[in-house]
């Protein structure tokens, strides 16, 4: 039964790795180095490359649809709070926070973040679901 405070399955994903990166840089068009060339990352000042900011909020959208069909889903949105490096092992939470009516429709509205270790989330988001 849905309700708020209900949290959502955690789920777990593989890690980020570079031949992932290099096929979401082919397949979105976002071919920043600094997600996929080592040198380029670290003469930005950064330890590795990282995966691109949409592959984050996918892991967002991952723990939705564990949950919920795709097609019930009415909205979805995140912010980015730091970088997801290559290597890291992100999991992805939701937990209900309201229930409300939408021109009749029941709907459940959904607080939603990845985290990848004890510093805190790498992105946050709400979604908004149809229960019907």
């Amino acid at each position: 039964m849905i309700e708020v405070g209900t949290e959502l399955p955690a789920v777990e994903t593989g890690p980020v790795t570079r031949a992932m990166l290099a096929l979401f840089a082919g397949a979105s068009g976002d071919h920043n180095p600094v997600h996929i060339d080592t040198d380029v990352a670290r003469a930005a000042g950064f330890d590795d490359v990282f995966a691109h900011g949409m592959v984050a909020m996918g892991y967002l959208g991952r723990v939705l649809v564990a949950w919920f069909p795709p097609e019930r889903v009415r909205s979805l949105g995140g912010r980015f709070r730091r970088i997801t490096p290559v290597h890291a092992r992100p999991r992805c939470h939701g937990r209900v926070e309201e229930i409300v009516e939408v021109d009749g429709e029941p709907r459940a509205r959904l607080a939603l973040w990845v985290t990848i270790d004890d510093d805190g989330p790498v992105i946050t988001g709400s979604a908004e679901v149809a229960l019907a």
